[in-house]
């Protein structure tokens, strides 16, 4: 099932506020009827051209058939309606090509075809994420020749990072770009779990490869960047000979199954040609803007496939009948539909806290997005980037593991269903079960957050952050309806500001890995405090709505009151029972050795 328009609308025009940036220069080609009519047509498309083909793109995984991969037919006709449509263009600026909408409504669309199919979704999302990264950080003349193809959807894009010896560790990748008398490259080496790495599906595959030019630094400062296209292109952007770039093999993973996924052989068989991106021996800072873009696109899409499992076990729950209330044991009584049974209510309410407050953090990082290209205040887009830097593993990290419960959480309703293939909810929880690896595994965000992000501007950034977060539960506080809520959340506040002072102070002595040794823990309670922040905007954005509306849509509100209460009642408290551990810096986990397992 798809995520609900209601709730799409809800969080653009009501928690977003998207008409105050329509009064800008930037978009003021857009209001809310262009918006509409953009979103009509995700969910149309959504509709009728990926969500009935998920479970065969699922059943029918991606063939290696005389050295090409085969996918279903379907998959062609659903990718060339959405790039046809301009989903992949929607963002980009009107002079290279686009059509300058806010990211913070293209990425809302996106989340409507990831609740749909998330494989089919795969070769866009990959495709708009290589061309940012182009039109960031290539020469004019690279942009000229690949960029209008990629916004059409005749070329599309990867990125080329992992290797089978390296793994995360991008320090130790061996793949090499020789410097070629005519300014290119020329690549040689092997690349490991490439989505989208070889298909049929448009004219030309543009890869974004990781490789060393030979004398450069040792280890990341030695990495550059290369466009590395599958089929070699001229200067009018036409595409000639292959590239040598050779299928290896395919992965055959547990969930997107849609989305093909690849180990190729670059130079293999002759001479593959690469293009440098930018300046040498700088690919991997300009790689991050591509992986962190993917890492909220992560977490987002882990929201889609979590709110689409709710979907499905609310209609189970509402429409199975199944014994009597807890007052009445009389058989004779007419059943009850499961949803009105306690524990099943919990189910339900956990999953609608994860998977609309993980929505709504991964919009609002969109909403910064769209806010650090409108402002030209350098204090400000100081504060903006530091601020969406920080949110960026969570909103990747949080919704992937949690948006992941709530389809533990879905097929626990369904029962005995819930675990076969008559209901797709056991493959909406294989498709989420990759997103806490995907684009960087949940331990390694906790690193990102930690040892990066808080400890390499000395807590700046967080302090900011957090303020505002006190902010709300003072401003908060006055209103009798939310003022529990903004007291826990103040706790759970004051609790991170305390551990998060000792472990800066832990790293300042030096002593790194004893602050590090429980990052991932850390990741998880930051989490959990944002998420409380954004359900507690939420409900006031909700109770505000219905003080104003006198009762009209009154569920759609009253489920945003008891989803927050639900929240800081029943999951917030983690923040202070994790705050505790994380105090004690207890060393288990540096002090475990191999021969104790």
């Amino acid at each position: 099932m798809l995520i609900r328009r209601r709730e799409i609308d809800f969080l653009l025009k009501e928690y977003l506020q998207l008409d105050e940036l329509f009064k800008t220069a930037r978009f003021a080609n857009h209001d809310a009827e262009t918006v509409a009519g953009l979103l009509d047509t995700a969910y149309a498309i959504a509709e009728n051209e990926f969500l009935p083909f998920a479970a065969k793109a699922d059943q029918q995984e991606p063939e290696f058939v005389d050295g090409r991969v085969r996918l279903i037919d379907e998959t062609a006709t659903a990718v060339k309606a959405y790039s046809d449509a301009g989903f992949i263009a929607a963002a980009f600026d009107e002079d290279n090509g686009g059509m300058q909408f806010p990211w913070t409504v293209v990425q809302a669309a996106q989340a409507v075809f990831a609740s749909a199919n998330v494989g089919f979704y795969g070769y866009g999302m990959l495709t708009v994420g290589a061309a940012n990264l182009l039109n960031a950080f290539g020469s004019s003349e690279l942009k000229a020749r690949f960029m209008p193809a990629m916004l059409e959807g005749r070329f599309f894009g990867t990125m080329c990072l992992t290797e089978p010896q390296a793994g995360s560790s991008l320090a130790d990748i061996r793949t090499s770009a020789e410097p070629l008398q005519d300014g290119s490259y020329s690549i040689r080496g092997t690349k490991m779990w490439i989505s989208g790495g070889d298909h049929e599906l448009g004219e030309n595959i543009v890869h974004m490869v990781l490789a060393k030019i030979p004398g450069g630094p040792p280890g990341v400062k030695g990495i550059s960047l290369f466009l590395v296209p599958r089929k070699q292109v001229d200067d009018f952007g036409f595409c000639g000979e292959g590239n040598n770039i050779v299928l290896a093999g395919l992965n055959h993973k547990m969930g997107w199954r849609g989305t093909v996924n690849t180990l190729l052989n670059f130079g293999e068989g002759g001479e593959c040609v690469g293009y440098l991106v930018g300046e040498p021996h700088r690919g991997l800072g300009y790689m991050f803007q591509m992986m962190n873009e993917a890492r909220v696109s992560v977490g987002m899409s882990a929201a889609a496939l979590g709110y689409s499992g709710y979907m499905h076990s609310l209609e189970y729950a509402r429409s199975r009948p199944q014994g009597r209330p807890l007052t009445s044991r009389d058989p004779a009584q007419v059943q009850v539909p499961i949803s009105q049974h306690p524990d099943v209510a919990r189910l339900l309410l956990a999953q609608k806290a994860y998977t609309e407050g993980g929505l709504a953090l991964t919009l609002y990082c969109a909403r910064l997005l769209d806010d650090l290209k409108l402002t030209d205040d350098e204090q400000e887009k100081q504060s903006l980037e530091s601020t969406l830097g920080l949110l960026t593993p969570i909103a990747k990290s949080w919704p992937s593991e949690y948006c992941l419960e709530a389809n533990k959480h879905a097929i626990q309703v369904l029962g005995g269903y819930g675990y076969s293939r008559d209901y797709p909810v056991e493959r909406l929880y294989r498709d989420n079960r990759l997103n806490p690896i995907h684009e960087g595994t949940h331990g390694i965000q906790g690193l990102d957050l930690l040892g990066r992000k808080v400890f390499l501007d000395k807590g700046i950034g967080l302090g900011q952050l957090l303020r505002k977060v006190r902010e709300d539960c003072a401003r908060v506080s006055v209103t009798p309806q939310l003022a529990g809520y903004a007291q826990l959340l103040a706790k759970a506040t004051e609790d991170m500001i305390r551990v998060s002072s000792m472990l800066l102070a832990d790293n300042d002595k030096g002593e790194s890995e004893r602050a590090l040794a429980n990052a991932t823990l850390y990741l998880d309670s930051m989490g959990h405090l944002l998420i409380g922040w954004t359900w507690l905007r939420l409900a006031r954005t909700a109770l505000t709505a219905l003080e104003s509306e006198t009762g009209q849509d009154e569920g759609f509100y009253q489920g945003k009151l008891k989803a927050c209460h639900y929240f800081c009642t029943y999951e917030l408290p983690r923040v202070s029972s994790n705050a505790r551990i994380l105090a004690e810096r207890d060393r288990l986990f540096t002090e475990m050795r191999d021969e104790w397992y």
